[in-house]
């Protein structure tokens, strides 16, 4: 697969070339896998990148019943933040946005990654009470935090009205927050996984488990009996 960078972006435009090729490869379902992850959004493509890549996992077969992303990963949320109260929340998800701020090198791909920061807006002296005492705990936690009174929301967000039926009277910022396309970090995932050796089935439901013991031995899916040597479950509660 080609990577994608300005110089190629140049040649195909003087080239007049308008076929990059596909984006990953839609290999047949093999019968035996390493790894098969169950489940084609954001969680289980990560999941199968990082084991081909960081981890050095060969055979790895993601089987998605649809289409890449059509789950969840295309109706969540895009903000990517980690302004959480307690340790344990704030330090996986500050590991998480420092993952983001250098996925788009890492895939090879746009994510659209983009840290305008996240203003989250207290109307009331009991709230902005609240958000002080969660603006220390994240700051204690080493995570950035900062309080903004009325005056500074409005000069940051002009076209806010400040004097609603309830009045904004202060505001707790995150200014490494931002926003990633979810649809884009799908596509990077799965670029980055194929070009790597991790076989994308899409249009494969799994429809049964196979075990031996207290082990599972094998994946029954649409496509056929796969078997493996473990198994990722990666799937929401979308029916």
């Amino acid at each position: 697969m080609q990577r994608y960078s300005l110089l190629r972006v140049l040649g195909h435009a003087l080239r007049r070339n308008r076929h990059w090729g596909q984006a990953w490869r839609s290999p047949p379902l093999r019968k035996s896998y390493d790894v098969v992850v169950i489940g084609g959004g954001g969680h289980g493509l990560a999941t199968a990148y990082f084991l081909v890549r960081k981890y050095g996992v060969r055979s790895v077969a993601l089987l998605e019943r649809g289409h890449l992303g059509q789950g969840n990963s295309g109706r969540n949320t895009q903000v990517t933040r980690s302004n959480y109260f307690y340790p344990v929340s704030s330090s996986f998800f500050d590991h998480s946005l420092k993952l983001y701020e250098g996925l788009g090198r890492e895939l090879n791909f746009n994510v659209m990654f983009r840290q305008d920061g996240l203003i989250a807006l207290m109307h009331s002296l009991h709230e902005l009470e609240g958000a002080r005492r969660w603006a220390n705990a994240i700051r204690m936690n080493g995570v950035d935090a900062e309080m903004l009174d009325e005056a500074e929301v409005r000069r940051r967000v002009p076209i806010l009205n400040t004097r609603p039926r309830f009045p904004i009277v202060g505001a707790l910022m995150q200014r490494r927050a931002g926003i990633s396309r979810h649809d884009a970090t799908v596509w990077g995932f799965a670029r980055g996984a194929s070009a790597h050796g991790a076989d994308l089935i899409q249009n494969c439901e799994v429809t049964g488990l196979r075990r031996s013991g207290d082990r599972i031995t094998a994946v029954e899916t649409s496509q056929g009996v796969v078997n493996c040597e473990r198994v990722v479950m990666s799937v929401s509660n979308h029916c």
